[in-house]
């Protein structure tokens, strides 16, 4: 494994036109097409500049959070004899714990 020091590496990455910025974050949250949430608690964030391109590199202790609570989904798998997925989908779609139990109950879902 190669034993660089970390100022000729800066040197060498700044040579090649990359530049690194350490962001300092508490936390970082994804907001997924789907609705749900990705929670990056304690991260480490590096932004990354590279042939004009910036990104971000995140790492940390991953969760992830639904808009959906599970007292609600166990609600409407009750009520209407489905599956756990079935109900949460049927809740994110709906936003409404009526509705949803309404509509698997009458298999509009």
């Amino acid at each position: 494994m190669l034993n660089l020091n970390p100022k000729k590496m800066q040197a060498v990455m700044k040579q090649m036109g990359i530049s690194q910025e350490e962001i300092d974050a508490s936390k970082v949250i994804i907001e997924k097409q789907d609705g749900n949430k990705l929670v990056i608690n304690n991260p480490s964030v590096v932004k990354i500049k590279m042939q004009g391109q910036e990104s971000l590199q995140i790492s940390g202790d991953i969760e992830e959070e639904s808009d959906v609570s599970e007292s609600d989904i166990k609600i409407v798998m009750e009520k209407t004899g489905c599956s756990k997925t079935e109900a949460k989908q049927s809740l994110q779609e709906t936003g409404d714990l009526a509705e949803s139990i309404l509509n698997l109950t009458s298999g509009k879902i």
